[in-house]
């Protein structure tokens, strides 16, 4: 269970992203399928697509990836490396793979760069905190 937790988020949503973007037919992409849409009160109506959905999915991640970058122990560390890779494969597909050149994973790939940073920062952070000198 505990390597479970130790798997980055953005893997997961890699995954999906992939499935989304380079399996739909490129006269009728999937990121355009409308969800849902809801009227507001103010009588705007906002149109809710998969694209949305992925980049709603982003930041959630990213908000439950800092809770996870706050532990200090070898899961960790194990988490930031692959986080690294993982967004080492968002980069690699988003500059070679033309499926995948759109702004929902340009935005998706710079949460996941935001994921490596922040974990790596919050981590020394705490880990300082935890030695005790003097």
């Amino acid at each position: 269970m505990r390597l479970f937790i130790s798997i980055p988020l953005f893997l997961y949503l890699l995954i999906i992203a992939n499935m989304v973007m380079l399996f739909g037919s490129p006269s009728a992409p999937v990121l355009n399928i409308i969800l849902g849409e809801f009227s507001m009160p103010s009588t705007a109506t906002i149109v809710f697509t998969v694209s949305d959905l992925l980049i709603v999915t982003s930041v959630v991640f990213l908000y439950i990836e800092t809770f996870k970058a706050t532990r200090t122990s070898v899961l960790s560390i194990i988490d930031h490396a692959l986080s690294l890779l993982v967004f080492v494969v968002f980069l690699i597909e988003f500059l070679v793979v033309p499926q995948v050149g759109n702004t929902t994973f340009l935005i998706i790939t710079v949460a996941s760069l935001m994921d490596v940073v922040m974990g790596f920062t919050v981590t020394i952070s705490t880990a300082k905190r935890d030695i005790a000198i003097g």
